[in-house]
């Protein structure tokens, strides 16, 4: 049986270059292969000290009809009148989830997908403001070419108001450490996470442009949450504090996933099975909502030593191995302050649709809470 490495310098040349394109590095794939089955668990926990947030940790936004909100609005508001404030919306996947289409393009409400939702905010940005916010989507190899398809027109040269980046790509593995093939023998190609975005955005040269024009704050946000628009309170608070990186959460509701955290001492935002098989996480009492807002110099300049996690997937009936790095990881490599939203309610700003029967069940609180923030005529 040939070496991975071998295996790897036999694939076609096209194939390869286009790999390459995508950060594919046959160096990394191989630690990870050396690494398949050991000491996994270990590996994924944080070592050092791992203790429940601190009372400051989670702040709350000011109270609608006080001066410290006005306040924040007005900042906000200036800050976007400015141009300095560009959306990025995570569209990258495989597009498995919703019946193998891909997701943005996906009905939400009739007539309107959910790239549809966010382009009309967009619109609804630049008509209150008077400004464009840039709309930035990472893709991925499975969901550019439709997602672009659809934007049509509104992709614009060289792409600063609205755009796509194509986020990583890599190789699946087997168990034993050799390259996964499907059952037509080809190499599986699959997206590395969105933790692949600071590298990514980097690369495509949008980040750099938006610097050299005056560009400040990378708002962050999935694709799928349609609660988490831009919003210029939100965008006061953030400047307010002058830190360089803000990240959303939501009071638990019987989530499963990351929250806030203090690590050595330090606050960061980690998902649970990075938790040390002591730390019960029921005592962090909120949930990240990946939703960021990142000073777009500290996210052009972050330098951190990622982590990709082992993750076994079921492909063509068989396992497989894959690495991937989570966004949350950049509160490693840039301070946090994290800050409470809602999730109920008009003000809700946590909508994740995951899959149909989810989308099914949100359909009424997407369609109030577009109507109410303006997008929809």
């Amino acid at each position: 049986m040939s070496s991975l490495a071998q295996q790897i310098a036999a694939l076609p040349g096209p194939l390869l270059a286009r790999l390459r394109a995508r950060g594919f590095d046959p160096d990394r794939v191989a630690r990870w292969a050396a690494s398949i089955g050991k000491d996994r668990d270990a590996r994924n926990r944080l070592q050092g000290t791992v203790e429940p947030p601190v009372p400051g940790d989670i702040a709350d936004l000011p109270a609608e009809g006080t001066p410290e909100h006005a306040r924040c609005r007005e900042a906000g508001l200036a800050a976007l009148r400015r141009g300095e404030v560009a959306l990025c919306v995570l569209a990258g996947g495989m597009a498995t989830r919703m019946g193998g289409v891909v997701k943005a393009l996906v009905e939400v409400l009739p007539g309107r997908t959910f790239l549809d939702l966010r382009l009309a905010e967009s619109d609804h940005l630049r008509r209150t403001t008077g400004v464009p916010v840039p709309l930035w989507l990472m893709t991925s190899e499975a969901t550019n070419g439709p997602i672009r398809e659809a934007l049509g027109a509104r992709l614009d040269e060289p792409g600063d108001l609205c755009a796509t980046f194509e986020q990583h790509v890599s190789l699946r593995l087997t168990p034993e450490g050799g390259l996964f093939l499907d059952e037509a023998g080809e190499p599986s190609v699959y997206a590395t996470g969105h933790g692949d975005l600071p590298d990514a955005l980097r690369e495509s040269g949008l980040l750099g442009r938006f610097i050299a024009r005056g560009g400040k704050i990378v708002w962050i946000a999935n694709l799928d949450n349609l609660g988490a628009t831009v919003d210029p309170v939100l965008l006061g608070w953030h400047l307010g504090h002058g830190g360089p990186l803000s990240v959303e959460v939501v009071d638990k509701g019987g989530d499963k996933g990351g929250g806030p955290l203090r690590w050595n001492g330090r606050p960061v935002m980690a998902e649970d099975f990075r938790l040390p098989v002591d730390f019960d996480p029921k005592v962090v009492p909120v949930f990240n909502t990946n939703t960021f807002l990142a000073s777009a110099e500290a996210l052009d300049a972050l330098a951190l030593d990622w982590i990709y996690v082992e993750v076994e997937k079921k492909v063509d009936d068989r396992k497989a191995i894959q690495f991937e790095r989570i966004l949350n990881e950049v509160t490693f490599g840039l301070p946090a302050r994290f800050v409470r939203v809602p999730r109920e309610g008009l003000a809700a700003r946590f909508l994740p649709v995951k899959d149909v029967e989810e989308l099914e069940r949100r359909r009424p609180a997407i369609e109030a809470i577009a109507r109410a923030r303006g997008f929809l005529g």
